[in-house]
């Protein structure tokens, strides 16, 4: 492509130190989705207020939402925002879910520092294959790629799938060696989407695969482990957006303390997307219930984008570990 750049030359690093760090530190570092210009800056302030390093993540299409040629420039401005603020935290960009080479190869050429295919649907050599050929390409540029084994539950963006199949250790170990992927994400009983778990009233939600999770920590001993379908989808954001109109009452998510378990564990890096949604969505619908006659979108993004750092810095401080770490 003709205006194909290098991360750096928008201030962004790779995830390769990020994850290093997280490992030794026994903590995880975020990966917040966006689409917009507030949730960007929501993550940007709510990790430079908590000191904490942060993945950017843009799936197949929030990247075409927000415009391909756009979105680099986001980053770059991110980046800059950041060292504004006081804080030059280490901010990588990241692919989430890319389902072909092309996706991989586009993005990796327009600036991303990282890049992740999904083949998890597929067979496990033709996964396998298409992820080394996605690696060929971004380790010659020095970007970092992940993987995945495993398939998650739930709906979100292109993501969907209809029932989960654990990820099977046994076969982690040849599936790392045979990509050269720098991570490694794993199903181990996330779900992606608000609506991870059918539950009735009174009952708790199943916890996570722990068992698979140690074992496969074991068959690739200090491998960078990431977590997808990872929010908590937190419950007094439910409660707003059913109090001011909106219909979620069978939201639930993965209990914090499963997440902070994992985050003190080989996992290194989670996935959060619903929790940042859900938190926009209260706020602008108690604003819209509240003052029916407000237009000024500066008016409802606003608190909706100071929620969003109110809420990355409780991740950041509480779940994931990761303040104070940048």
């Amino acid at each position: 492509m003709a205006d194909a750049r290098h991360y750096t030359e928008l201030g962004l690093v790779n995830t390769k130190e990020m994850f290093k760090k997280a490992m030794a530190g026994g903590y995880a570092v975020p990966a917040y989705n966006f689409n917009n210009m507030e949730q960007l800056q929501g993550i940007i302030m709510g990790c430079v207020e908590s000191k904490s390093p942060v993945i950017l993540q843009v799936s197949g299409s929030a990247r075409k939402y927000a415009d391909p040629t756009f979105l680099p420039y986001m980053a770059m401005g991110a980046v800059q925002m950041a060292k504004a603020l006081g804080a030059g935290i280490p901010i990588a960009l990241h692919l989430d879910h890319g389902g072909s080479f092309e996706l991989a190869k586009s993005c990796i050429d327009s600036g991303f520092s990282s890049v992740m295919l999904d083949g998890s649907h597929h067979p496990f050599e033709e996964n396998a294959a298409l992820t080394r050929q996605v690696v060929d390409y971004a380790h010659e540029r020095d970007v970092t790629v992940e993987g995945e084994l495993g398939v998650l539950a739930g709906v979100e963006d292109e993501v969907s799938s209809e029932a989960s199949h654990y990820t099977k250790p046994e076969e982690v170990e040849e599936f790392v060696e045979k990509t050269g992927v720098d991570s490694l994400a794993i199903s181990i009983g996330t779900s992606h989407g608000a609506f991870k778990f059918k539950v009735k009233p009174g009952e708790e939600v199943p916890p996570l695969r722990f068992d698979i999770l140690e074992e496969v920590a074991k068959r690739v001993p200090g491998f960078p482990i990431v977590l997808h379908g990872a929010s908590s989808v937190e419950p007094e954001y439910v409660k707003l957006i059913n109090a001011f109109g909106g219909k979620m009452d069978d939201a639930v998510g993965i209990p914090v303390e499963q997440l902070r378990r994992a985050a003190q564990s080989s996992v290194c890096k989670i996935n959060i997307d619903s929790d940042g949604r859900l938190a926009i969505t209260a706020m602008i619908r108690k604003v819209f219930t509240e003052n029916p006659s407000e237009f000024d979108p500066r008016k409802y993004l606003g608190p909706a984008r100071d929620e969003l750092i109110k809420m990355v810095k409780y991740k950041n401080e509480h779940v994931l570990g990761s303040a104070g770490q940048a």
